[in-house]
């Protein structure tokens, strides 16, 4: 049998959201969750939060959060950007491939380490996608505040599999 990212998921032991109940935004206003253009699916902001809204990790990387909380809380975000991916599309397995990923800290100006911490989306995405589709660009930025104090930030664009 071949693999597949929902098959991935299933090994993986991931728990992905449903964000149509409730509908993603609510704590932040109207936001649309997705906007697709042909085979290319842009993702909104997510981050490190559950659907009840508690935080992972809120905080600021060079002050009060580690790495290794920090790449805890991107992977988290991941989960959640594939949460998403089902809403849009119905399943992870329409992804062809992932195309960049942009990351927001929340750091100190002399935080340096944003790349060690955004690894948590690409090396989540890797497991879930396999390295030819999962592996994808990526920015690491440095903010000075993100909403309610979380921590990360990522927004996605992939590629879907012609049809899907």
């Amino acid at each position: 049998m071949t693999e597949t990212p929902e098959s991935r998921v299933l090994a993986l032991g991931l728990s992905i959201p449903d964000y149509a109940d409730p509908p993603y935004g609510g704590r932040y206003g109207t936001v649309k969750p997705f906007h697709r253009v042909g085979d290319l699916l842009l993702l909104s902001g997510l981050t490190p939060e559950d659907r009840a809204g508690n935080r992972l990790h809120p905080g600021r990387f060079g002050d009060d959060l580690t790495v290794e909380q920090g790449y805890e809380a991107a992977r988290l975000t991941a989960v959640n950007a594939l949460g998403l991916i089902r809403l849009a599309v119905g399943s992870l397995d329409q992804v062809a491939a992932i195309g960049r990923n942009l990351c927001f800290l929340r750091t100190t100006d002399d935080f340096e380490d944003l790349h060690l911490v955004s690894a948590g989306v690409s090396e989540l995405f890797i497991d879930v996608f396999g390295r030819e589709a999962g592996i994808a660009g990526r920015a690491s930025i440095g903010v000075s505040s993100l909403s309610r104090r979380n921590c990360f930030e990522l927004w996605t664009e992939l590629e879907l599999k012609p049809g899907a």
